[in-house]
């Protein structure tokens, strides 16, 4: 039986098997089934990705406060003792001091700490070994007298590079007090606020278009939206970019990017300069580790221990959090299993509470090694391959695999407000004032609704001025 195109339909008086009463269901796109039944609709929208959103990551581990200027200044302490790394002399008596920015500094106009009266521990490759010091020139060399040998060679000291350690001092009866004195050194950082944008638009046209659709947002919410549903996805994915930028954004090199002078950026033709985010700031002031490959358990314990040895020349923070890809936690997972000897060869549930049902629980999320506690948790963002998933499966030698960050409140100076504040380790400061807070601004234009221009359309726009301050970035740690 033949079947014809809607272009050729004939209909019939009676119900007959007729070829010209028949519909072509797909050949005819002007007349194809559509035109005689409507179509099984499913309103409710397929959640197909899950929570798609990545933010949260700052809100878990810093806060945010406002600022009226356009830089963000903070200073950060100094090494309390005195440690430098110097050059032994070739007779064993004297030692030229490279200044350790990290340490205390000036004395005797020498670019270091070290006075007549120190106590020394001095060592390299070879042997450790104590000195007195008995003179102090101009430009950093010191004359020293060893303790125990004539001189520092025949103490084990080689003439070359050396590490000092200043631990006390000593003088003789009746002798004047100290000649010079150390002043506390401390380092001054900075980071400016950057301008981010976004814009949904849609016609006044299409906005008379009205279609229903059910969904349940990102945050849990659900219930039926009109056109507007497009707009909630544009301000889920800006509040992702303010995030996204203070964990990835850098500073500009040289004097920043002069941006294009035309429509799509606007009028002025300003410099662009760039942030400085959370994986630059670790980069650049703080730990990179490439350990906890999952290469087998044995190995990754011994390179976690290695990341907790420069834990304690950072300053021990007890506490700290890592923010971690599947591989590495599961890496993890592996490691602190190895740990426990349960099943054939030993019954062993001592760190679980002598729980068997516990131990066999081996998704951990938080666990104590030496004097430190960690809390591991996955971070979607390193997974999601529309976001860091997709560049680290890409560039697979340069993945960031997670990041160790410090728990807890640091003590600052800060330089607007001219005394010492408590602040987590990290925290976003954006632009607000008593006329116009920059956390996040929402406006809409447009001739559809409250009428502001002649534009046959609705813009609902989307601003925020921020930046991130990375505090004592040398206790943070980045995994590539």
């Amino acid at each position: 039986m033949a079947i014809t195109g809607a272009s050729n339909l004939v209909p019939a008086p009676a119900k007959q098997t007729l070829a010209t009463a028949y519909i072509d269901f797909t050949a005819d796109a002007t007349g194809g089934w559509a035109q005689q039944y409507l179509p099984d609709l499913m309103e409710k929208e397929a959640e197909v990705f899950g929570n798609r959103t990545i933010s949260g990551f700052l809100s878990q581990v810093g806060a945010e406060e406002s600022m009226t200027s356009d830089q963000v200044v903070w200073s950060e302490q100094g090494r309390l003792h005195l440690s430098y790394t110097a050059t032994m002399g070739a007779t064993g008596t004297t030692l030229v001091v490279t200044h350790n920015a990290d340490t205390v500094a000036v004395a005797d106009g020498a670019d270091h700490g070290v006075r007549v009266g120190d106590m020394l521990l001095i060592a390299d490759a070879n042997a450790t070994a104590k000195a007195y010091v008995t003179a102090v020139a101009t430009g950093g060399t010191i004359t020293i007298k060893s303790y125990s040998h004539d001189h520092m060679n025949n103490a084990g000291i080689a003439d070359g590079a050396c590490k000092v350690l200043v631990f006390g001092s000593e003088y003789a009866k009746a002798n004047s007090g100290r000649v010079g004195a150390n002043e506390p050194k401390f380092k001054s950082f900075s980071n400016k606020p950057i301008i981010m944008k976004d814009k949904y638009e849609i016609s006044g046209s299409d906005t008379g278009a009205i279609g229903w659709v059910e969904v349940t947002g990102e945050d849990g919410q659900n219930g039926y939206l009109w056109y507007l549903k497009a707009e909630g996805d544009t301000r889920s994915r800006f509040t992702d970019y303010l995030e996204m930028t203070m964990i990835e954004a850098e500073k500009a090199a040289n004097d920043g990017i002069t941006s294009l002078a035309d429509a799509s950026v606007g009028t002025n033709a300003g410099a662009i300069t760039g942030t400085e985010g959370l994986f630059a700031a670790i980069e650049d002031r703080g730990n990179v580790t490439t350990g906890v490959t999952g290469v087998n358990a044995a190995t990754d314990l011994a390179e976690f221990d290695a990341i907790l040895a420069e834990f304690d020349k950072q300053g021990a923070i007890e506490e700290n959090m890592m923010f971690v890809n599947r591989a590495t936690a599961l890496a993890m997972d592996d490691m602190l299993a190895s740990m426990n000897s349960y099943g054939a060869g030993g019954t062993s549930y001592g760190v679980f509470d002598n729980s068997e049902d516990m131990a066999l629980n081996l998704g951990f999320s938080g666990f104590r090694r030496g004097s430190y506690d960690f809390y591991k948790s996955d971070w979607k963002y390193l997974n999601d391959l529309s976001t860091r998933g997709l560049i680290n499966a890409t560039d697979t030698v340069g993945a960031v695999r997670g990041v160790m960050i410090p728990a807890g409140v640091s003590s600052v100076y800060d330089q607007n407000l001219g005394k010492n504040l408590k602040r987590p380790f990290l925290h976003t400061r954006y632009r607000a004032s008593q006329t116009d807070n920059r956390r996040l601004k929402t406006w809409v234009t447009g001739s559809v609704g409250a009428v502001t221009s002649d534009l046959d359309a609705m813009e609902v726009h989307y601003l925020s001025e921020r930046c991130l301050v990375v505090q004592g970035a040398r206790n943070f740690m980045i995994m590539k």
